[in-house]
């Protein structure tokens, strides 16, 4: 006998909505405790193939291997910091430069308007006195806001290492834990989805990182060759802000074209700082990205945009980094669950990449091809659930 209780489609689809409006009000609520968390998880996951190293290669024991990867991790990001305050220290030194520079500027964009749209420098005074009268107050907010949210980075800079220390010390722990949430007939396709998610979530991390590198190394470069001071420093911030979908970049050019006064109120060098920003950003949106960072599981654009938004709108900066690997675990579970198949197909990006027009490959946008079944291929071998220890499970085979 059938007990499966039959919903229409409008009660179902409240249901959902509902649901969703539940999370995202719990996530924006919960924000200072889950942000760190999902932060670690994705740490955790770089991580884990070192800690295997270890633990396989080296026969070290567990707990250790998973505090050497874990210090590891914590050097890096101090060795980053370290060498950025030496570079920022240095160019505190030349704000002086920079503010007469950029009077220099302001005063020859004066003189332009007022030639050519004949208003002069005290009523241009006037429109931008009216315009910022509450700049005052509002700068008080900011910079209050701005102390309230350096302290949650840097208590969330101390918990994210010791998150990520326990993630992956408990890690068969929480494997066996959803192993028993399920069903035992559903252990092969929890199986799948975990091994999956790891797969997709690894190569977006290192793809990130790899692009990271590569983008603060052009940069670097092309600063040097038109005479950028502080290139080195301002190479490094813009590959750290590329990191933020869509708007880091744009924060990133506008820091760099304020550094570039530092040497010289010349305009060809603020020309020359749009200009590599702009093809460094063609470089990576057409190369980089497709060839490195393009996840195994392709999320739409569409859905990549609104994503971000939310992100943003919950959680700020962390909410928009976050955004993307969320999208991506969401898509290899709707993937394979069957009653939320239609959601992964909705996120997905199925359509044809190009065409060929006369042996040449152009772009291809046609919604009437058919899509092509987009799975992940990985050798690695699924995890078998026991009941283990975390001590033990060196010897077996993990996600």
């Amino acid at each position: 006998m059938n007990d499966t209780l039959k919903v229409p489609f409008y009660a179902k689809f409240s249901l959902t909505l509902l649901g969703l409006i539940a999370i995202v009000f719990i996530f924006y609520i919960g924000q200072n405790i889950l942000i760190p968390v999902m932060m670690s998880f994705l740490f955790a996951i770089l991580l884990y193939p070192m800690v295997q190293f270890f633990k396989l290669k080296l026969r070290f024991p567990h707990v250790l291997a998973v505090m050497i990867a874990v210090l590891f991790f914590v050097l890096i990001f101090i060795g980053l910091f370290v060498f950025l305050s030496f570079q920022l220290s240095d160019f505190a030194d030349d704000f002086d430069k920079i503010e007469r520079n950029i009077n220099i500027h302001l005063r020859n964009i004066q003189g332009f308007v007022r030639d050519n749209f004949h208003l002069s420098s005290r009523e241009q005074k006037q429109y931008i006195d009216t315009a910022t009268e509450d700049s005052m107050e509002k700068g008080k907010e900011i910079i209050g806001t701005t102390l309230m949210s350096f302290t949650d980075t840097l208590v969330n800079l101390t918990l994210i290492p010791i998150y990520t220390f326990l993630i992956l010390l408990y890690r068969t722990h929480f494997l066996l834990f959803l192993s028993k949430l399920v069903k035992k007939e559903n252990h092969e396709q929890l199986k799948n989805i975990l091994t999956n998610i790891r797969v997709a979530i690894n190569s977006y991390i290192v793809g990130l990182i790899i692009e990271m590198i590569l983008i603060s190394a052009m940069t670097t470069f092309g600063f040097m060759l038109i005479g950028v001071k502080y290139a080195i420093l301002l190479g490094i911030v813009t590959g750290i802000l590329n990191l933020i979908p869509y708007i880091g970049i744009l924060f990133a050019g506008l820091l760099s074209i304020v550094a570039s006064l530092t040497g010289s109120p010349d305009l060809s060098i603020i020309i020359g700082v749009i200009v590599i920003t702009i093809v460094v950003q063609l470089i990576d949106n057409n190369i980089i990205v497709p060839v490195i960072v393009s996840s195994k599981v392709e999320i739409n654009a569409f859905v990549s945009i609104i994503g971000i938004i939310i992100g943003g709108a919950i959680a700020g900066v962390s909410g928009m980094f976050l955004a993307l690997p969320i999208l991506a675990v969401l898509k290899v579970i709707f993937d394979r669950v069957e009653s939320l198949e239609a959601w992964g197909y909705l996120m997905g990006d199925h359509l044809p990449k190009t065409y060929t027009w006369r042996k040449i490959k152009l772009p291809l946008f046609d919604s009437e091809a058919p899509p092509e079944k987009n799975t992940i291929k990985t050798d690695l071998p699924l995890p078998v659930f026991t009941e283990t220890t975390t001590e033990n499970s060196s010897n077996r085979t993990d996600v």
